[in-house]
């Protein structure tokens, strides 16, 4: 077994051979974690799924800091197992809702169930995604199913589902935070996206996101989350 050697002075590790550095954190009192977590939440709380978008643009730093922010997730051995793929090109973007219009008819019209389609109504959604043309910018999350080396050959990537849906969770977060609103959107199958942008063969669309400011007349359902007694169980 490998030692390890410390050097506290310069506040570092060798572990296995890898360098570890020191994890500098934030020192709060119980009344300020308190305070920040019910502001987070409140913050959070906030949000909500649009459907109606603005065509105002949205300037490319935002975008790349959106990005960069989710970029930051946890994942599987640390291999960052996702690309994100901004998308403002008039053209790509009608190429993208015709595409994902056709799989939803026919989602619509055959593939989901009555119970699907009675749970997805009070949401006021349809065959209609115009918004993948109004807003400004998609965002289409790809996973990558494996890693491709140097010399071209396959290399494993780890609970990749897990790490892309934890790194599209925080980019949801992150686009909150900077003001904008998005909508998880799943056309079923997604293969397509992968054709339209060209895609490498390792590389699975997870996830599209439409990302830009919500429309003036802009409405969302009036339903209400799950409390917290229903969504946890505390073991004392």
């Amino acid at each position: 077994m490998k030692s390890n050697s410390i050097n506290m002075a310069g506040k570092e590790k060798m572990i296995n051979g890898y360098k570890h550095i020191h994890y500098v954190r934030e020192s709060l009192s119980a009344e300020e974690m308190i305070t920040r977590s019910e502001n987070f939440y409140h913050f959070l709380n906030s949000r909500r799924s649009v459907r109606h978008f603005s065509d105002k643009e949205v300037p490319q730093e935002v975008i790349d800091t959106i990005i960069r922010s989710a970029g930051t997730a946890p994942s599987g051995a640390h291999k960052q197992p996702w690309k994100f793929c901004a998308v403002s090109n008039k053209k790509l973007k009608s190429r993208i809702r015709e595409a994902a219009e056709k799989e939803e008819e026919e989602n619509y019209s055959g593939r989901m169930s009555e119970r699907w389609l009675k749970d997805l109504a009070p949401l006021g959604t349809d065959t209609n995604k115009e918004f993948l043309e109004i807003a400004p910018w998609l965002i289409v999350v790809f996973k990558e199913v494996y890693e491709v080396d140097d010399a071209d050959k396959k290399q494993n990537n780890y609970y990749v589902n897990e790490s892309v849906g934890i790194a599209c969770g925080m980019l949801i977060s992150a686009i909150h935070n900077a003001g904008l609103v998005t909508l998880t959107h799943t056309p079923s199958p997604m293969n397509f996206l992968a054709d339209l942008l060209e895609r490498p063969k390792n590389e699975r669309a997870y996830l599209l996101l439409p990302v830009g400011y919500a429309a003036e007349d802009a409405v969302v359902p009036a339903i209400e989350r799950k409390k917290l007694s229903e969504i946890s169980q505390f073991y004392k």
